[in-house]
């Protein structure tokens, strides 16, 4: 848009200075060139008068200090004829350009091999026509128009730098409200939705302001839907689920001295442990939107209680892997929601527990310092190579199926959830030796 209006402004304006450039130069020059000669003119009337009648042939006689005032001049060099009607000289340089013209003026020819202008006066005194030509060279009108033309150039280089910057101004301050707009827009969050404020903005720029609030007002809609549905399909299965884990604990007891059907309901219990896994992430997935972000509670915390809580359960699991997981809790306080934090802990715990092969070791570990709580989960596992650490919260992402089945949705629900709190986590460790998730929450 800036480009253009720019473009439609300046290039008509420059147009237009450069018609008025033209027609200033013709209003300078054309009047000088008419003074130049005028002065011709008058040298050939001076001339004229000096004519006089002798037996009814034209006669002619210069003093010679005359002559030398009129040749005289600062720049150009003057030549001047006075010839009969007859054609013969009688006055002057007989190599004067050729006077056979019908009618007097001014022409342009050459004399001596420079371009000179002359002007031809056809007098008569009585019986005796004569021809009078004085030429003059053209070097003061061309140091003339050189002037005036270097005169135009910097005053028209002045305007128009003048005029170019005028419009830049202008262009750009009319355009100020929606670059003001662009950089609110650029400044948000991820995942705010809030309408524009449209206080102070102009009438032009306010029906695109309407009209993204309604958008943002739909996708906002939309948004909330999906979290509820999500929401709420996770909310219902949890039920059914758990009912299901509790049947089939019971039938394993029951039947626990038949190695097949135990076999069978093993697998039934390992496929409803991730159902009610990937339940509890679209949960937590809903509850860690960045957009319901402004709807977390931000409550003065303990992490250290927290993942206190958070880990007990997943210490059978490290149990049955034969996994060494220790806990170095110091007392930390954060500034957040405690449902979100805990789905940070589960998923990070549990992703720790499930990618360490058995035999390993996982330690979870609560620092408080002067920059706030840290949080730090290790496991040695296999660990995550550096040109694979952005992807891994991506949703969905699975960078090793083999080594842990799971849903690709737990470290995603933890990079939302740390955005939400305003921290920042880092992925550390090297591949083959382990990782190591580090959250840094901002001091309270």
């Amino acid at each position: 848009m800036r480009s253009r209006l720019l473009g439609w402004l300046i290039g008509p304006i420059l147009l237009v200075n450069l018609a008025g450039a033209s027609l200033v130069y013709m209003l300078a020059w054309v009047p000088a060139q008419l003074a130049f000669d005028q002065s011709l003119v008058d040298a050939t009337g001076a001339l004229a008068a000096r004519l006089r009648s002798d037996a009814g042939a034209a006669a002619f006689t210069l003093a010679p200090e005359a002559e030398q005032m009129l040749r005289a001049g600062d720049a150009d060099a003057v030549y001047f004829t006075v010839r009969s009607g007859t054609g013969r000289l009688l006055a002057g340089d007989p190599d004067f350009p050729s006077l056979a013209r019908a009618s007097q003026g001014a022409f342009d020819s050459s004399m001596r091999g420079e371009p000179v202008r002359v002007y031809l006066r056809l007098a008569d005194n009585g019986a005796a026509p004569a021809r009078i030509g004085v030429a003059k060279t053209l070097r003061k009108r061309t140091q003339t128009r050189a002037a005036i033309v270097r005169a135009l150039l910097l005053l028209e280089t002045l305007f128009v730098s003048a005029l170019v910057g005028l419009i830049w101004y202008a262009v750009g301050n009319g355009l100020l409200p929606l670059a003001r707009m662009r950089t609110r827009l650029d400044g948000r969050a991820q995942g705010d939705l809030s309408p524009i404020d449209t206080v102070g903005v102009p009438l032009e720029v306010a029906p695109v302001a309407a009209a993204f609030n309604a958008l943002l007002l739909q996708l906002q809609n939309g948004a909330k839907a999906q979290q509820d549905f999500l929401a709420d399909m996770a909310h219902q299965l949890r039920t059914p689920l758990a009912g299901i884990q509790l049947q089939l604990e019971w039938l394993g007891a029951r039947h626990a001295a038949d190695p097949d059907t135990q076999r069978s309901i093993d697998l039934m219990l390992l496929s409803n442990e991730r159902m009610i896994r990937h339940s509890n992430q679209l949960l937590a997935l809903a509850r860690a939107e960045p957009s319901r972000a402004v709807k977390a509670r931000s409550d003065v915390l303990d992490l250290a209680v927290l993942v206190h809580e958070a880990v007990q359960v997943f210490v059978d699991a490290a149990a049955r892997k034969r996994i060494d997981i220790g806990f170095e809790l110091v007392p930390a306080t954060v500034l957040g929601d405690a449902g979100q934090l805990r789905d940070l802990i589960d998923n990070l715990v549990d992703n720790a527990v499930r990618y360490t092969p058995r035999g390993g070791s996982v330690t979870v570990r609560v620092v408080s310092g002067q920059r706030g709580a840290v949080l730090v989960v290790e496991d040695s596992g296999p660990g995550i190579a550096p040109e694979h650490r952005a992807l891994v919260f991506e949703r969905f992402a699975r960078l090793d199926e083999k080594a842990a089945p799971g849903s690709g949705l737990g470290l995603a629900i933890v990079r939302d959830i740390v955005a939400a709190h305003r921290a920042e986590i880092r992925v550390g460790g090297q591949a083959g030796q382990g990782a190591r998730m580090t959250v840094l929450f901002p001091p309270v």
